[in-house]
């Protein structure tokens, strides 16, 4: 691998890494605790990730339960909750709060799908970004004469080569994951 692409080797990653937590937030008909990433709560005048004010738990397939460190929090969480709009049928039991989820219908599941690609086409588009700094790179240092137009050729290629994997890494993630959705 060439040293263009390997001091690039860390965006690859980072797109990489990006797309799969993306991606864990789609609900497939089972309980995830990823599903509740990234809501917030408004407690103790702040807002805070829920992760940060109370513990999340997954008693069956179908409902997670969250549980408050601090209870007079609780009310605040189901309001975070309600807000957040995941499609969730949320129940607050006092001291904790169970939030099922309802059976995917095919609409649902279509919908998710086309979210899904959606979320590809975002992660293709960034490697395509990454690659195209790479071959600026390259074409900056041939421009120079510091490499030959052989070595230009060979390193375009090599970073086509890796592209390719990449997108087809992306694609097999989709796919599995679609899989999961479409899954009754």
């Amino acid at each position: 691998m060439n040293k263009y692409i390997q001091g690039k080797q860390e965006d690859f990653v980072k797109v990489m890494d990006f797309f799969k937590k993306d991606i864990s937030s789609l609900r497939t008909g089972r309980a995830n605790p990823a599903m509740l990433d990234g809501i917030q709560v408004e407690a103790y005048g702040t807002r805070t990730l829920l992760a940060g004010v109370a513990s999340i738990n997954v008693p069956d397939a179908r409902s997670l339960v969250i549980t408050a460190w601090d209870k007079n929090v609780t009310k605040d969480i189901e309001k975070a909750l309600v807000v957040a709009n995941l499609g969730l049928n949320i129940v607050n039991e006092g001291d904790k709060i169970r939030a099922m989820i309802s059976p995917l219908t095919e609409e649902n599941r279509r919908g998710l799908v086309k979210r899904l690609n959606e979320k590809m086409e975002e992660a293709r588009i960034s490697l395509r970004q990454v690659r195209d700094e790479i071959k600026e790179e390259i074409e900056e240092v041939f421009k120079n004469k510091e490499i030959s137009e052989d070595d230009k050729f060979r390193f375009i290629k090599e970073l086509d080569e890796i592209i390719n994997d990449r997108n087809n890494e992306v694609k097999e993630i989709r796919d599995k994951k679609e899989e999961e959705i479409m899954t009754i």
